[in-house]
């Protein structure tokens, strides 16, 4: 029998005084053998972070503390080891990749004097060997000219580079256990694709044990050998991944997998021939002018959006997909005017906005209005969430009042009690400040809704409740909406038309049944087979 790498026995983790919960991970037992990969799976709030951050030895001590249980890595109980111990685990022995590579790389730091510091820290070997190592495990991750990627700051790099090169830092020093959080939440799907693969290429190379952390199914699918489904603290379920996604027993488990967006296109629905939006010519290049400071020579110029033309009818869901750095949220911003482009013409009710005065474009915000990505980075966090959504009808003149009664009838809309009125936006979960989101951007009644990813970092049952939550609203009010989204499950349920940009352009665009059915470019065709778990689904 296969040793194991890693044992955890009864772990029970202990939150601050007046938690929500008294403990974070109650009685989890999980174990992990070499070469073997084990996804943890459950919403926000599950305990699997922490689960994983105790592993390394990495808990928010002295506030967050395993009271009791054991982490056995290879007959040595992590919980009981000295801090220089753990520290020795860490990177040569144990890895882990970060959610967010933004906020785990040093930002002052080159890429390439990150990953010599880790050598320098654990391997006796001369300045030439570590840049040798370091150029060879930055090939390894499949990262174009590693040289200039050595040189460069995270800040330099894309999502996927910065992933990638978090995954050559974590693999720097073969670990014999591989810690992935969620490595793959928000990159698009081809970008995902390359992560997973190249994480089972590692696999396969080192006979590493992987313990992946994840909310994706579709992602479990395809990278998962044992499934275990957190629920509050808790494994709820464990098995097989083709056991626990085929005859779940849980009814948490069965929760989950029925949320999960399905790839095949929602039924047509009828179509308004009234052209309520139409873009034409649109161009946005940035760059060209001085580096940081104003010194250094001048920057590459950037052509995020190249010459589009698209139309939006009355009631009607037009989605926008492709990959991140296509140009999507560009061009939803140069639609709303919160950057302006170079050429073409924005037609909002026949009114050309791009030629508009900022004074005069003023009154027609009230007709398109936006919900963003991210909730709390455009939520004020020293206003009550009443005030933030009456804000925008006081500023078009209504009274006090009236944007306060506003306000309540939209809180009431959107799902929430009525006592957010006078709550703060750290108050309140991820899903619930999008709803916040969204009622601000309905304050105004507007014609056209504009939504940036409103859904991508959310867990996939509150992702199903804010997709049902804009349906419902576009059907109340006749709402036309621009979806854009890297996830064309999500596009294949919500939307009636797909636009697929790619480098700036739009290369397709087509009725939602007939692009994921017999998509032409072949673009299209490479996004829609790298989806995650589209064979499990299928079959499904």
């Amino acid at each position: 029998m296969t040793k194991k790498l890693l044992e955890i026995k009864d772990l029970t983790i202990a939150l601050p005084e007046g938690s929500e919960r008294r403990h974070a991970v109650m009685e989890v037992n999980l174990d992990l053998s070499p070469g073997e990969t084990v996804c943890v799976v459950g919403e926000s709030g599950s305990g699997k972070s922490l689960t994983a951050r105790a592993v390394m030895g990495l808990l928010p001590a002295p506030h967050v503390k395993v009271e009791k249980g054991e982490i056995d890595f290879i007959g040595e109980d992590i919980t009981k080891v000295g801090y220089e111990r753990i520290r020795e685990i860490r990177g040569s022995e144990i890895s882990m990749i970060f959610q967010e590579p933004m906020t785990a790389l040093n930002p002052v730091m080159s890429i390439g004097n990150q990953i010599d510091e880790i050598f320098r820290f654990h391997v006796n070997i001369t300045s030439k060997e570590r840049f040798n190592k370091a150029i060879s495990l930055l090939e390894d991750v499949h990262l174009p000219d590693p040289v200039q990627i050595m040189e460069a700051y995270p800040h330099e790099l894309s999502g996927g580079q910065r992933q990638r090169a978090m995954i050559a830092m974590a693999l720097a020093l073969g670990p014999k256990i591989l810690i992935a959080d969620e490595p793959t939440t928000a990159l698009d799907v081809t970008t995902q694709a390359q992560i997973l693969k190249l994480i089972k290429e590692m696999q396969a190379n080192h006979d590493t044990g992987v313990l992946f952390i994840t909310h994706d199914f579709g992602v479990v699918a395809d990278i998962a050998d044992k499934v275990a489904v957190m629920q509050e603290g808790r494994i709820v379920e464990t098995g097989t991944v083709k056991k626990v996604l085929n005859s779940p027993e849980h009814s948490y488990t069965q929760a989950l997998i029925s949320a999960i967006p399905k790839l095949q296109p929602r039924p047509a629905r009828s179509r308004s021939d009234t052209v309520v939006l139409e873009v034409k010519g649109i161009n946005k290049t940035f760059g060209g002018g001085k580096s940081f400071f104003g010194l250094g020579k001048s920057n590459r110029e950037v052509d995020a959006v190249k010459n589009v033309d698209l139309d939006l009818r009355r009631g009607e869901t037009l989605g926008i997909v492709g990959e991140s750095g296509s140009g999507k949220s560009t061009l939803a911003r140069c639609i709303i005017r919160l950057i302006e482009s170079n050429s073409g013409s924005i037609l909002l009710d026949g009114i050309d906005l791009s030629h508009l005065k900022r004074a005069e474009i003023r009154p027609m915000r009230t007709k398109i209005q936006m919900v963003f990505q991210d909730p709390f980075g455009s939520l004020n966090p020293r206003i009550k969430v009443g005030d933030i959504i009456a804000q925008g009808p006081i500023t078009q003149g209504f009274s006090k009042d009236e944007a306060d009664n506003r306000a309540q009838e939209l809180i009431s809309i959107v799902g929430l009690d009525e006592r957010a009125f006078n709550r703060y936006p750290h108050e309140f979960s991820g899903g619930q400040r999008q709803r916040i989101g969204i009622a601000r951007s309905l304050a105004l009644k507007p014609e056209i809704l504009i939504a940036d990813e409103p859904v991508s970092a959310l867990d996939v049952s509150i992702q199903a409740q804010i997709l049902n939550l804009l349906d419902k609203i576009r059907e109340q009010m006749n709402l036309s909406m621009i979806f854009i989204t890297h996830d064309l499950r999500v596009a294949a349920q919500v939307c009636d038309r797909v636009a697929v940009m790619h480098h700036g352009k739009i290369v397709e665009m087509a009725a939602t049944q007939k692009l994921f059915t017999s998509p032409q470019h072949a673009y299209t065709q490479a996004l829609l087979a790298a989806v995650p778990g589209k064979a499990w689904q299928q079959s499904g």
